[in-house]
């Protein structure tokens, strides 16, 4: 990496740490450092909720889903909008009302301490768990660019971000995501432009996504039910919003973002914000995967993305056999080179018959490329079992270091370290404070001074990422980043919701019925998670979310209704 992006890279993140360090410097108690002033305005709000879900692993992982899988993946975030109304209307104004630090506090009020607890303990562990896994995405260029290892990068990358948010505390997470966020758009649309100028000159953006579309990369909608597939529309709308209803309703790292809120208009507006542009972002980010995919139909791509996978088999003894693998992918690659070429010149004619031809001839060629793929990782798996094969999450990597010029290089670095940054931070800063509010400062040590919980907060974050960095060191366990900080989350966030949705609309439903039903749904789900784990079914993961929720909702209905006296706190 030149001289030129190191500047740009750490400019770019020293400016807006350090105007995060500057604007929190009069922080001195604990209700501003776990609840700022609240004094954020509308686009404030609507800027740090999209950056909380927008980590690192948004920008490396998903591009790389939509060069294997198309545009599909964008029906995951159908049922978002819808959730946001949900949340405007019924949510925001009870935690207002209740002026709460965290949305577990109103729990104990309407059930007891058990249920606020159970259910803070449940968030605990799928967002201390999700936290690894952002600290590890980003970790995965360092290491790549700097030759350094991944666990040294690891280490390097969480002490920045603990120190980072031990310093600011919320505010700091609030009002350096404005600027994160204006960075991230900007970069990803450098990125898209640059992409588009690396293709042949004779082949304009109009001429890629007709490509794209013959090879059926542009297919958003898919109307079948089926169970088994992770994508449809079906599976968003259902499982989708409630996973959403749940993260934006329940999950702290999103509700202390909005409760920090001048007020509860401001709130809401945020988050009608975010329901409004976050599905734009998101496909802005898979069109610029799918332009990649284009680039490399007409420039050869590595025969495996994961450079680390690729060096250790060249000095195996299986090094013969992959260059007999290199030189048919290289024929391979002029094949699909060529018919990419046939296909933009029959498109430009319209006439079907040499499209039908010529779309033919390049499915036949990307198929046999991906065939010669999967070859090599075969061999990386006979080399090594114990290596992950699976590289969609380097395909972005590869082509933000190889092909992007001078300076962007840096640029998109910056983008993916101030979405590692905005998202990680706002995970610590939710599990501090969800820690010292609902168990220590609850039920362990009670009626101390202010400055003991204000330095104990800091301690609790300092905790919580080391636990996180703990859990990076694990996470190269998972094929796909993106999918599996959104399975932690399924496993837990429908249960939470059902929780939620029981103390809202059921107000004659106790606490010892709520307990239960939780525990016992939250048990049917991780069965159901380990049976298709073990292959005894294909249920997706999304649909999760909806089986946590009913069956606690179903469950704690099942009990003996309680005087409604008693469920009021």
């Amino acid at each position: 990496m030149s001289t030129i992006d190191w500047l740009v890279m750490t400019g770019t993140l020293a400016a807006i740490v350090g105007f995060g360090v500057w604007k929190t410097r009069s922080v001195d108690n604990v209700k501003s450092y776990l609840l700022g002033d609240r004094d954020l305005k509308w686009w404030t709000i609507g800027l740090s909720v999209m950056a909380t879900q927008a980590s690192a692993i948004t920008f490396l992982s998903t591009p790389g889903q939509a060069y294997d899988d198309g545009l599909g993946f964008a029906q995951f975030y159908f049922g978002l909008p819808i959730a946001m109304v949900i949340l405007c209307v019924f949510v925001l104004p009870i935690y207002y009302r209740l002026q709460v630090y965290t949305a577990y506090e109103y729990l104990e009020g309407r059930f007891d301490v058990r249920v606020r607890t159970l259910t803070a303990l449940l968030f605990l562990i799928q967002r201390g768990l999700a936290a690894g896994i952002t600290i590890y995405a980003p970790a995965i260029i360092l290491s790549t660019i700097l030759g350094w290892s991944l666990s040294l990068t690891i280490l390097v990358i969480g002490v920045v971000v603990i120190f980072y948010t031990v310093v600011g505390g919320t505010k700091a997470v609030s009002v350096t995501q404005k600027q994160q966020m204006i960075v991230i758009l900007l970069g990803m649309l450098a990125a898209g432009v640059v992409v588009v100028m690396r293709l042949p000159s004779d082949v304009g953006l109009a001429d890629a996504m007709g490509v794209a579309g013959k090879l059926g990369k542009l297919e958003v909608v898919d109307l079948n039910f089926d169970l088994n597939d992770r994508y449809n529309l079906w599976s968003a709308l259902l499982g989708g919003t409630f996973l959403f209803l749940s993260y934006f309703g329940t999950d702290q790292s999103q509700v202390q973002r909005y409760l920090s809120g001048k007020s509860l208009t401001e709130s809401r507006l945020g988050l009608l914000f975010n329901g409004i542009f976050k599905v734009p972002m998101q496909f802005m980010v898979l069109f610029v995967g799918i332009l990649v995919f284009v680039f490399f139909l007409f420039t050869a791509p590595p025969i495996h993305f994961n450079t680390a996978n690729l060096d250790n088999l060249r000095n195996s003894s299986l090094a013969p056999e992959l260059s007999v693998l290199e030189e048919d992918y290289a024929a391979v690659n002029a094949e699909a080179s060529a018919a990419s070429t046939a296909l933009v010149e029959a498109l430009r004619t319209e006439e079907e018959a040499t499209i039908e031809a010529a779309q033919t001839q390049l499915r036949s060629a990307v198929a046999e490329r991906q065939l010669i793929s999967e070859k090599v990782d075969h061999l990386i798996e006979r080399m090594n079992p114990e290596a992950i094969v699976e590289d969609r999450d380097y395909v972005f990597i590869t082509f933000i270091t190889q092909y992007l010029p001078v300076g962007l290089i840096g640029l998109l670095l910056a983008v993916i370290f101030s979405a590692a940054m905005s998202s990680t931070s706002s995970e610590l800063n939710a599990l501090a404070t969800t820690s010292m509010v609902d168990l220590y400062r609850r039920s362990f040590v009670r009626n101390r001074e202010d400055d003991h919980y204000f330095k104990a907060s800091k301690w609790l974050t300092i905790m919580w990422g080391c636990i996180a960095l703990g859990f990076a060191a694990v996470a190269n366990l998972f094929d796909n980043l993106i999918q599996a900080v959104n399975i932690i989350g399924s496993l837990f966030y429908g249960v939470i919701l059902g929780i939620f949705v029981v103390a809202f609309f059921f107000k004659r439903v106790g606490s010892t019925a709520v307990l239960i039903a939780a525990l016992v749904a939250e048990m049917i789900v991780i069965l159901t998670f380990v049976g298709y784990w073990l292959g005894y079914h294909d249920l997706a993961y999304l649909w999760l979310n909806l089986i946590g929720c009913v069956m606690t909702v179903f469950i704690a209905l099942l009990f003996p209704k309680v005087p409604a006296k008693e469920t009021v706190g």
